[in-house]
């Protein structure tokens, strides 16, 4: 599932809308002597704060070993980059300061794509909701919400032909604004965790960092089986077969700000309101960023208008909408 901000370690984590396990995976399903004859190693952690995997299939857990230490070195650098958990990330200062400095190619990277999507969404993926993400949180923890005067305060923040960035620096041109990429960086990760990887001579992956990166083919051969998980909590009957592909699933409700549930985290950039589109989109492509980015905007957009866009980028399908 995407979301547009992380929390903070008090509220509640997202829930969990991709099903990979053994069974999706399609481990299970082989024959006890294949299961034995092809062997796969999996990690499993924490990657902007959502829990994370990774499946090698042809090595053991062994020979895996300095593989999973390498891919968790460059977690941790992409963290340093994103994460809005760690108060001296690229992100973490871009938002304090209002401008970065000689930014790292891979927020350039992001912020080009964001522009892309933003662009061909007509403004439906907005990383500057971020002010949006910090109202509604401070009125939650007073037990409220906000009233009017703070909405419209909060609005005037957000707006995306309000960043300026190139090889140099990133500049937001009001104060005040922040930006928020977990509605595309979960999958950027998934995308660099998985080509680490591939220099490293894999070829058959399934790699997790908040959005599926699939590589190759599962243990046994044939694509990597995904499951989606309903907003209920339920696995659907449909699964989608991943070979060299991604796939993101975004829930407004997935993560919500209030303990009542009711308070979403995916929030309009047009009104400042939280979604109420959909109940969930998953959305497949060639790379994970684009999908993630995508299915977050699709939370946002009418059906006609997510069809519309998606035709705009080669390779993306939009796999799941769920009403």
């Amino acid at each position: 599932m995407t979301r547009l901000t992380e929390l903070p370690p008090r509220l509640p984590s997202r829930r969990r809308f991709i099903a990979i396990g053994a069974a999706a995976a399609g481990v299970s399903a082989l024959p006890a002597s294949l299961r034995a004859a092809v062997p796969s190693a999996t990690w499993r952690g924490i990657a902007l704060g959502a829990e994370a995997s990774a499946t090698l299939a042809g090595v053991t857990q062994a020979e895996a070993r300095p593989l999973f230490r390498r891919m968790e070195s460059e977690l941790s650098r992409l963290e340093d980059i994103f994460s809005l958990y760690r108060p001296h990330s690229a992100l973490s200062l871009l938002n304090e300061q209002g401008v970065l400095r000689r930014p790292p190619p891979e927020l350039l990277e992001v912020l080009s794509l964001a522009d892309a999507i933003h662009a061909e969404t007509n403004g439906a993926f907005d990383p500057t909701v971020q002010p949006l993400w910090k109202l509604y949180a401070a009125a939650v923890r007073q037990n409220r919400l906000p009233d009017s005067t703070e909405l419209g305060a909060a609005r005037k923040l957000v707006g995306w032909g309000s960043v300026r960035f190139d090889a140099d620096r990133v500049d937001f041109l009001r104060p005040g604004m922040g930006i928020t990429l977990n509605g595309i960086a979960q999958g950027y990760i998934s995308d660099r965790i998985a080509e680490l990887l591939r220099a490293e001579g894999l070829r058959n992956v399934l790699v997790d960092m908040g959005e599926i990166h699939a590589m190759g083919q599962r243990p046994g051969g044939g694509p990597w089986r995904v499951g989606i998980r309903n907003p209920e909590g339920g696995i659907l009957s449909h699964q989608v077969p991943l070979s060299n592909r991604a796939l993101a699933t975004s829930a407004p409700m997935g993560t919500v700000l209030d303990s009542s549930g009711k308070i979403g985290h995916i929030f309009s950039p047009a009104t400042g309101l939280p979604a109420a589109s959909w109940k969930q989109v998953s959305v497949s492509a060639s790379a994970a960023a684009m999908a993630d980015g995508l299915a977050t905007a699709f939370c946002l957009m009418e059906r006609t208008d997510i069809m519309r866009a998606a035709s705009k980028f080669q390779s993306v399908k939009v796999e799941k909408l769920i009403a």
